[in-house]
């Protein structure tokens, strides 16, 4: 038998599922104006942050119907957002990545959601912006603990062969999962012959992440002028993502950046790298520039970030 305050506890949390899903517009037929479903952006989501995944697993994870999804993602695939190839572990399931194309509608999408947010944010005085997403975080843990740390990650400086390994794997990773030229390949090469030919270890530095002794992530930390900084060449390997790498860097790189007294971290990166830009947003940087230009084969939108020390 339900209790009385147990009803009222029910009726409370379904008022709020209410309210957030009509402040969120999550109950329009399309999300953000987009072409997408409040169902198709997540399922967006989840390939945009997730490697390796089957269709059955992103089922699981958003608890949609295998019908429903099975139609989401034939849609997809249709529209050449998705590629799929059998899994090396059962090949009767598919894996299922997202294409360069998937990858653009995910960060338009992503953009917009951003700017929304923001926009709602703007309209409440700092005190009360602190309070909604503190309770917002509360919820979340309360409902879904955040997990237990996993295999221990090892940051070290960069050693001969290590600017040769960052340079390959930029390029390879890059054009498997966005389909960029070799013209990225070779900014990266340029990139890591300066910092070489210039480096200055009392203000600039690489670290290498290594998982059980292989390199898995790298990150640069180079002068622009004496008061700032520019992060440059975050990468994190897939079979490192999920394990706080790109946080590990990223947090490594503030504190150094903090030890060597500069004022400021600036960066550059792309709407389309949404994993980066959910790290670069959690340490604290901030969007103050975006600008669509053509690169590396590929339209894209170009975002600088900056981090006041």
């Amino acid at each position: 038998m339900v209790h009385a305050q147990s009803d009222s506890q029910i009726a409370a949390v379904r008022a709020f599922n209410r309210f957030y899903t009509r402040k969120l517009g999550a109950l329009d037929q399309h999300l953000l104006d987009s072409p997408f479903s409040l169902a198709e952006a997540r399922v967006l989501y989840e390939l945009a942050h997730r490697e390796a995944v089957s269709a059955k697993e992103i089922g699981l994870s958003l608890g949609l119907d295998a019908g429903y999804l099975s139609r989401i993602v034939q849609s997809f695939d249709e529209n050449g957002l998705i590629s799929r190839t059998p899994l090396p572990s059962d090949r009767r399931q598919q894996q299922i990545g997202l294409t360069a194309k998937g990858r653009q509608a995910f960060a338009r999408l992503d953009r917009s959601s951003q700017k929304e947010v923001a926009a709602m944010l703007d309209t409440l005085p700092q005190p009360a912006r602190e309070r909604l997403v503190g309770a917002m975080t509360t919820i979340e843990n309360v409902l879904e603990p955040p997990a237990q740390a996993r295999s221990p990650v090892l940051l070290r400086s960069h050693r001969p062969g290590d600017i040769g390994w960052v340079i390959s794997r930029h390029g390879a990773v890059y054009a498997e999962e966005y389909g960029w030229d070799i013209s990225f390949e070779a900014l990266v090469a340029e990139i890591g012959a300066q910092f070489i030919k210039s480096f200055d270890p009392a203000r600039e530095h690489c670290w290498i992440a290594e998982v059980a002794g292989a390199p898995v992530g790298s990150i640069f930390l180079v002068r622009s002028t004496d008061e700032v900084a520019k992060l440059r060449l975050l990468l994190v390997e897939k079979n490192a993502r999920g394990l706080g790498v790109g946080r590990a860097l990223t947090d490594q790189c503030i504190r150094f950046a903090r030890e060597k007294n500069y004022k400021k971290v600036v960066l550059w990166t792309q709407s389309i790298l949404t994993a980066a830009r959910d790290i670069y947003a959690r340490a604290g940087f901030r969007k103050i520039a975006e600008e669509p230009h053509a690169s590396f084969g590929a339209e894209l939108m170009g975002e600088t970030w900056e981090l006041e020390l």
